[in-house]
């Protein structure tokens, strides 16, 4: 390229788009992490001090569209808290590095339009987890055989608004994880073999056409 085209050569990559990269050619490790991202985001939202939580979602947390204010007052309070701009930065985190923050954030951005203080928390507790984990990195080693590993499995109506399950998969490779989703189905199913089911078959019409 460098006979076509005027360039320079800046060695290994270190930084690309928030992400930092980190190499070992010696041992065949390379690893991608956000931290200096998340310090950024915060900051900016005045969580650089808080105190870390050990976990994103407790049991028996559950968001619906009930827990949003009636109130206009109430209504105009909560928009204050730039949820918006919180589950963005946190949609980019979860998108490039951090599958771990895949499904609460997708759960959290259901409410961007009609949200309640429950949610606003929920995001916050979301942040203060990133503080703990902030040095958390996504690790590929150098292996002989490249195998790929799929998991997937699904959340019998995990929205309370529409009924509607969640589907979620991650494929591991070379010791790391390339791919993860986590999302609400389009159609509602009655059961958990239903949802199964139309996972499956879904599965065959992708991969078969």
């Amino acid at each position: 390229m460098s006979r076509n085209f005027e360039m320079k050569d800046l060695d290994d990559a270190s930084f690309v788009i928030g992400t930092q990269i980190h190499q070992d050619r010696s041992q065949g490790i390379l690893g991608l992490s956000q931290r200096s991202y998340v310090e950024k985001v915060l900051k900016r939202f005045g969580m650089h001090d808080c105190k870390s939580f050990d976990t994103l979602v407790t049991k028996g947390d559950k968001f619906s569209l009930n827990q949003c204010p009636k109130g206009n007052l109430k209504i105009q309070e909560l928009q204050k808290t730039l949820y918006a701009l919180v589950v963005g930065s946190l949609m980019y985190v979860k998108i490039c590095t951090r599958q771990d923050i895949a499904y609460i954030v997708r759960v959290l951005g259901r409410y961007l339009s009609s949200l309640g203080m429950d949610h606003w928390k929920a995001a916050k507790k979301v942040m203060r987890y990133l503080q703990r984990t902030k040095e958390y990195m996504l690790t590929y080693m150098s292996l002989d055989q490249l195998e790929i590993i799929g998991y997937s499995n699904s959340y019998f109506v995990g929205c309370q608004d529409s009924l509607r399950s969640t589907s979620c998969y991650i494929f591991m490779s070379v010791s790391g994880v390339v791919s993860w989703c986590s999302a609400k189905q389009s159609i509602t199913t009655s059961s958990t073999m239903a949802t199964k089911l139309q996972h499956h078959v879904r599965h065959q019409i992708k991969e078969y056409g």
